[in-house]
């Protein structure tokens, strides 16, 4: 996930990245933070979710939210200030690519006490707190994120609906040919995206269409759909013309 939101190779600035439970961890939420970007996923159980206290009296000043607050004492910021420049250095290393985010974790994998790796476990304690009681109280941003996973969801469900043979799963260890094998997923898909936003332009150019659809159902309108499309069928091109789609112009 951090590899992806940090070298996607496009112009784009990522400032979230919407992921599920398993897209999210301390370790996850400390990286993040360090990285420039919000982690914000929908925990499927996030009522067992616990809330971490910046100090022992806050702790004392909510009795009323013991329940719900971590067992462990509160987070260590003494341990962050003595490991930040470590934790910049990591996070400067993933950034600039001398390091994998994955390398960098494994070599913490092996020493789980190293004081680096528990500094930044605090940081994700905190960083997590923190979107936890946002999004609690933000129905907004409750929202936001669910609507943000949807489209993730969408995009890599259509992969699997494009790629064929062993269920869509890429049948090799070569990180070159895995790459080769979804760049061409994504250019399929980005074609398939093309002709639906002009069959539907096509569409919604028709006067008939002008008192039919409200604001909402506009923005609910995608063009990542696929069940008109025979996925493995058989394809008769003519490579002679080009498609019609699009030839109209909607005037609103």
């Amino acid at each position: 996930m951090i590899e992806g939101a940090m070298h996607h190779r496009t112009e784009m600035d990522v400032g979230a990245n919407y992921v599920d439970s398993h897209g999210q961890s301390e370790v996850g939420f400390g990286l993040t933070r360090l990285l420039g970007f919000e982690l914000k996923p929908r925990l499927k159980r996030i009522n067992h979710t616990k809330l971490h206290v910046p100090d022992v009296e806050t702790r004392a000043r909510i009795p009323q939210l013991q329940p719900v607050l971590a067992g462990r004492g509160p987070i260590r910021w003494d341990l962050i200030a003595q490991q930040y420049d470590q934790l910049v250095r990591y996070a400067t290393a993933i950034n600039n690519r001398t390091a994998s985010t994955e390398a960098i974790l494994r070599r913490f994998t092996r020493a789980a006490t190293h004081p680096t790796y528990q500094a930044l476990l605090e940081v994700g304690r905190a960083q997590r707190t923190i979107f936890l009681c946002r999004y609690l109280r933000s129905r907004t941003e409750q929202r936001e994120v669910n609507a943000g996973l949807n489209v993730v969801e969408s995009w890599n469900g259509a992969n699997a609906q494009i790629a064929y043979g062993k269920a869509g799963d890429i049948a090799t260890n070569r990180r070159d040919e895995a790459e080769m094998t979804v760049l061409c997923l994504h250019i399929l898909q980005a074609a398939m995206v093309h002709v639906n936003t002009l069959m539907i332009q096509d569409v919604l150019a028709e006067p008939d269409w002008d008192d039919v659809l409200t604001a909402e159902d506009y923005r609910g309108l995608t063009p990542l759909i696929w069940a008109h499309v025979a996925m493995h069928g058989e394809f008769k091109l003519n490579m002679t013309r080009r498609l019609t789609l699009g030839a109209t112009t909607r005037r609103r």
